[in-house]
């Protein structure tokens, strides 16, 4: 009788996970300095809320799911459902319910973290990814809403782009409401169904997106998606609405103006940023980048949004009587990453260490003593920390890419001079100890 074979783990990744690497994370990491920055300068504080909450906490907002495992990953715990958070803006009016006497009104807060989307991946859609929210609770002024749409592109010219590299574009939802009066729309679930198909005209073009305004649309991969039912007069009347290039609604009119006090031109008013959930209740903006990217095909694509927000004048009041306006952006970090990378070189080099070569665990104090040396020189350095000969450490040494390598065998120590060598230009100098430090900062 054969004996069971063990099952070995996959090395695969879930769909819509993905690692990331070390020049992707630097590039992120300048990307968070330079919002950090603006966000202090814009007076926002800096805010964390847990990867967890209670799902009737979060759920609720979600784009028409009823339940707790749709749209979101949950499980449940002492009888409540738990959820990882799909984004930051229900956890935030979450924690100004609970602490509404506690903080100043306006309360203005920033936060990046990680959400996560039980939805179906595809190309350029993670279930995980990291996002940067700002947020203005507790005032009507439409002075917050342009402010948002001004410090995203003081972000972004920070970052390395021009102008004409990005758009914000902005909407309202007095635009919908009034649209939806005329459709003679009542129903929820169908004006949710509209909305979330309105949502994706960048992504699909109006031709797919019509489909989900009927019946529904089958995708590529076969799945079949049930549209909003809408009557073919209705759907002209949508297309027809969505060609209006003048904003009519006095708030975005007042945003306009505060626009222009501030000589921001780089807007476009565009009926069919539509913002697919259902809490925004004014304003709405999305962020749009101009230029190509290439996918992980190396197809050259048009990039689009990185991300957007608006109004949402009664989330807060869901968790009591609370008269909260807020208003909001959100921005995917991690898309924003993907294109800036292949827009400019930040030039962003990871720091290698220099490699002590070992040759005698005897001499172990000695190589130690050159370590202390060259850290407190602030020289990222490390001893081989593998087990091998001198071939298989500059092997190491060259695939880390390491500038240097430090050979201080006997013959170095009886003269005293250790032998540096210069991994770049393949030159070998012998130099004291004491000096290796300034010598390797010339070279770096």
């Amino acid at each position: 009788m054969e004996k069971d074979k063990k099952t070995k783990p996959s090395k695969e990744l879930p769909l819509g996970f993905v690692d990331r690497q070390e020049k992707e994370l630097l590039t992120r990491d300048f990307i968070i300095s330079n919002i950090k920055e603006v966000m202090i300068k814009y007076g926002f504080q800096y805010l964390e809320t847990p990867s967890f909450e209670y799902t009737d906490s979060i759920g609720k907002f979600l784009p028409d799911k009823d339940r707790p495992d749709q749209g979101v990953f949950s499980f449940k715990d002492d009888k409540k459902w738990l959820s990882l958070r799909y984004d930051l803006t229900a956890p935030l009016a979450r924690y100004v319910a609970k602490n509404y006497l506690e903080i100043p009104k306006p309360f203005k807060r920033y936060q990046l973290g990680t959400v996560w989307r039980n939805e179906k991946p595809g190309p350029g859609r993670f279930r995980e990814f990291l996002q940067f929210d700002a947020d203005y609770v507790g005032t009507k002024n439409m002075q917050a809403d342009a402010e948002l749409c001004i410090l995203i592109s003081e972000i972004l010219e920070k970052c390395g782009l021009d102008k004409k590299d990005y758009t914000v574009k902005i909407s309202s939802r007095k635009f919908t409401d009034k649209l939806f009066e005329k459709l003679k729309i009542k129903s929820k679930e169908q004006i949710s169904t509209t909305l979330r198909a309105l949502d994706k005209i960048d992504r699909l073009g109006w031709q797919e997106v019509q489909k989900l305004l009927g019946e529904g649309r089958k995708d590529k991969s076969g799945d079949y998606t049930r549209g909003a039912n809408l009557k073919k007069e209705q759907i002209k009347i949508i297309e027809n609405a969505l060609k209006n290039d003048t904003p009519e609604s006095e708030d975005l009119l007042e945003i306009i103006k505060i626009f222009q006090a501030y000589n921001f031109s780089n807007y476009k008013f565009d009926p069919s940023v539509i913002r697919g959930l259902e809490y925004y209740t004014g304003p709405i903006f999305e962020v749009n980048l101009n230029f190509e990217v290439k996918n992980l095909k190396g197809q050259a694509i048009q990039f689009g949004s990185i991300g957007g927000g608006g109004r949402y004048d009664n989330l807060v009041n869901n968790f009591g009587n609370l008269d909260c306006p807020a208003t909001g952006i959100s921005i995917g970090l991690d898309r924003l990453v993907f294109a800036l990378m292949q827009k400019k070189d930040f030039k962003i080099k990871a720091k290698r260490p220099v490699i002590i070569c070992t040759f005698d665990k005897n001499n172990t104090k000695k190589y130690i003593e050159i370590l202390n040396k060259l850290r407190n020189s602030n020289i990222s350095s490390e001893i081989y920390p593998g087990e091998g000969k001198l071939k298989k450490q500059m092997e190491y040494a060259n695939k880390i890419g390491s500038p240097a390598v430090i050979l201080y065998g006997d013959d170095e120590i009886k003269s005293g001079k250790a032998t540096l060598k210069n991994l770049r230009t393949g030159d070998e100098t012998s130099i004291k100890t004491d000096e290796l430090a300034d010598e390797i900062k010339k070279l770096l």
